[in-house]
């Protein structure tokens, strides 16, 4: 595909992830920490928690999907898309339907402690996703063809998630969980809207100052290491229940820093192999014409300085999460500020540079939080000698292949 195209098709997930990243990362998180300590219905094997859990995330992709066909005028001009009307306008409400609830069927599994059904469904969806979306696009057809394929695999996880939703829990709406539910999750739906809205905070600034093809270049390489994101994500959700009940905190401490030393041991050095060989890889990887893609994508990797930092899943353990909310306002002002000014300088590294300053500021302002508040020093939680010494080196890396 032509760089433009690839260009609509990031269009395409941007606007699908901007009007539902924040409540779908919130309700999640706040999932695990009211799993085992809700007021409503305590610990039951098949409670109705599943089903309401499942109903709310349906409705918020439903209002999700209404608002993006009510706001294309408006998208459209966000985007600089010719003619008031988002691409795939159809397709794109198809999705947003399915996409959202989908997301339940990890956590489902996590929460039931089936790691094995995890790998399962993992391999299997995930499999038949590439081959939906690639298949028409390498067979000659329009884009269009690729996001039916998308939409497609969706449905069947929907599909599959109602079988899990049946399975696990009692078909009964409870007005008082959905109550305790909400009022625990908006701290962090909002903490999420602010903080998560960097990444799409750059691609509007981006969008909107340059063309499709640049917008492109800079999606291509705003992307942190995926298998690392992943590895850290799911130790944070492992780990997060763990805090829940005061007897166990101790002891999820101390699992919580060794885990994250043995992590620092792999991660840090495969993200310093990447800063020093993207350049190289880019072209390899994608095409030459995202070799400026590299330049992005080794910003972005330092923000793996603040990955290792759990402060934020210590605070939604012991669920206060009122802290994360404040913490990500001031990130995303810091962000947006420092990108509108950064980019008359620096063009869309200014961006990206933004971005890992602001995110910097924000892990460290809740790592003061945890110790004045709550007397959780960080050195509790996180190996700092190991830390610190990676950190220097990744910076040295960086540094190194900016200059040769």
């Amino acid at each position: 595909m032509g760089i433009g195209e690839i260009g609509v098709y990031e269009t395409f997930l941007l606007i699908a992830g901007s009007v539902s990243f924040f409540w779908i990362g919130g309700m999640l998180q706040s999932l695990l920490g009211v799993f085992d300590n809700n007021k409503t219905f305590g610990i039951k094997e098949r409670s109705p928690l599943i089903f309401n859990t499942f109903l709310l995330f349906s409705i918020f992709s439903l209002l999700s999907a209404i608002l993006v066909y009510f706001s294309q005028p408006l998208i459209a001009d966000i985007f600089s898309i010719n003619g008031n009307q988002i691409p795939y306008m159809k397709i794109l409400f198809m999705y947003l339907l399915v996409s959202g609830p989908v997301n339940l069927i990890e956590y489902i599994y996590l929460l039931k402690n089936k790691s094995s059904q995890i790998i399962i469904y993992g391999i299997s969806t995930f499999t038949i996703q590439l081959f939906c979306v690639t298949a028409p696009i390498l067979l000659g057809y329009d884009l269009g063809y690729g996001l039916y394929g998308l939409v497609f695999i969706n449905g069947i996880r929907f599909i599959w998630l109602i079988i899990l939703v049946l399975k696990y829990s009692k078909i009964s709406i409870s007005k008082d969980f959905i109550k305790e539910y909400l009022k625990l999750s908006y701290p962090l739906v909002l903490s999420i809207l602010l903080s998560g809205s960097a990444q799409y905070i750059d691609g509007f600034i981006i969008s909107y100052r340059f063309d499709e093809a640049t917008f492109a270049v800079f999606r291509y390489g705003a992307r942190e290491l995926p298998f690392i994101i992943l590895l850290i994500s799911a130790f944070g959700n492992a780990m997060t229940p763990k805090f829940s009940k005061p007897e166990n905190r101790d002891a999820a401490t101390k699992e919580l820093k060794s885990g994250t030393r043995r992590l620092m041991h792999y991660l840090f050095p495969a993200a310093i192999i990447f800063i020093l060989t993207s350049k190289y890889l880019y072209p390899i990887v994608f095409n030459p014409q995202f070799i400026d893609s590299a330049i992005i994508f080794n910003i972005y990797i330092l923000i793996v300085v603040t990955i290792f930092v759990f402060a934020r899943i210590i605070l939604i353990g012991i669920q206060k999460t009122g802290p994360i909310f404040y913490s990500s306002l001031i990130e995303v002002i810091m962000n947006v500020a420092l990108s509108l000014i950064l980019i008359n300088y620096l063009g869309i590294v200014g961006v990206a540079y933004a971005t890992v300053i602001s995110y910097i500021f924000e892990k460290f302002f809740l790592v003061s939080i945890l110790k004045r508040r709550y007397k959780i020093k960080l050195n509790n939680y996180l190996d700092l000698k190991v830390y610190l010494i990676y950190s220097v080196l990744l910076f040295i890396s960086f540094a190194i292949n900016l200059l040769i």
